[in-house]
């Protein structure tokens, strides 16, 4: 009886010292996975902040000027031509 039961208690033990290995390989895999997308999310963000300063530099006036000047042969009006129209005002409400 005594030896059935030792013999129960070792499979018992056997089973979880195997699950413990189990789950923390398991645990050690994902922790890696969790350090390669972290990496990644990291690399993502320098782009996109790479891509914003990009795009702001491609927007600049001077550089929208210099298009406008150069490929579409645009010019500033003279200054007797320049109107200005101001904005209406907001009506009151009752």
């Amino acid at each position: 009886m005594t030896g059935r039961l030792i013999f129960i208690l070792l499979v018992a033990l056997v089973a979880c010292a195997l699950a413990l290995v189990a789950s923390q390989h398991t645990a050690r895999k994902l922790y890696v996975e969790l350090q390669r997308e972290e990496a990644a999310a990291k690399k993502i963000d320098v782009e996109w902040g790479q891509l914003q300063l990009e795009q702001g530099t491609w927007a600049t006036h001077g550089r929208i000027e210099r298009i406008a000047v150069r490929d579409l042969n645009m010019r500033l009006p003279a200054a007797s031509r320049i109107e200005v129209v101001p904005a209406p005002l907001p009506e009151a409400k009752p």
